[in-house]
């Protein structure tokens, strides 16, 4: 069977060599970060760009050029307080989009509301799993947004629709829409470098967050990662 932008029913299978972890980040500074971590070998980091759109075209060219059987979008995020603190590493078991639809004279509705696709990604829960016991990570959604909350209104607005959601950030869900469609599995990990809501740069600790995911990368249990994935 056929699908939309050349996918198929199965699964993408690595060829022989290509066994490495597809990650993409936003920025340089969070590549850099990845790659402190990561043993030698195991990566192949894309800075995409900032944003949902940025992230899925070059989420669809990384694995048009090369296959890889695990695509996980990764990099600092805002996280809501208090089930994700300034520090923490946030494993996504949902990967919204949460600010695609239509705002309507009684409130928001999304485009799956609106019958025109979907605004979730559910990663594999055994992957999720296992970033959980290896780093740490908080389970919970993480929401894509292509503005940034910076009012606790908005903060607000965003923890009603989506009870339970613990980090925000930009690419997720971009990311993981690209993977979709070629059948490869996608994952999210976020370290938090900021709280949810009012906008407060000096009460951001970037430089902290950044080291969290050089720390996350270092104890990620790839092989096992690798076999999940793929089934193996």
């Amino acid at each position: 069977m056929t699908h939309p932008y050349g996918s198929t029913d199965q699964p993408i299978r690595p060829r022989p060599g290509t066994d490495r972890l597809l990650v993409v980040v936003a920025v340089a500074a969070e590549a850099e970060a990845v790659l402190r971590g990561a043993p030698a070998g195991r990566v192949t980091v894309v800075a995409a760009g900032v944003g949902p759109a940025a992230a899925a075209g070059a989420t669809a060219i990384a694995l048009a050029t090369e296959r890889h059987p695990l695509v996980l979008s990764a990099g600092i995020a805002g996280g809501f307080a208090p089930r994700a603190p300034i520090g923490a590493v946030v494993a996504a078991d949902a990967i919204i989009a949460a600010d695609l639809g239509a705002q309507t004279p009684e409130g928001f509705r999304d485009v799956a509301e609106l019958g025109f696709g979907t605004t979730t990604h559910t990663p594999p829960a055994g992957a999720v799993a296992l970033l959980a016991e290896a780093t740490g990570a908080v389970v919970g959604p993480v929401l894509t947004v292509s503005t940034v909350t910076g009012s606790a209104a908005r903060a607000a607005e965003l923890t009603e629709r989506h009870p339970g959601a613990a980090a925000e950030a930009m690419e997720g869900f971009g990311v993981a829409e690209a993977a979709a469609r070629l059948r490869v599995p996608a994952l999210e990990l976020r370290t938090v470098s900021n709280a949810v809501g009012p906008r407060d740069r000096a009460a951001w600790r970037i430089g902290e967050a950044l080291a969290a995911l050089t720390d996350a990368f270092a104890v990620l249990p790839y092989d096992r990662l690798l076999k999940e994935a793929t089934g193996g």
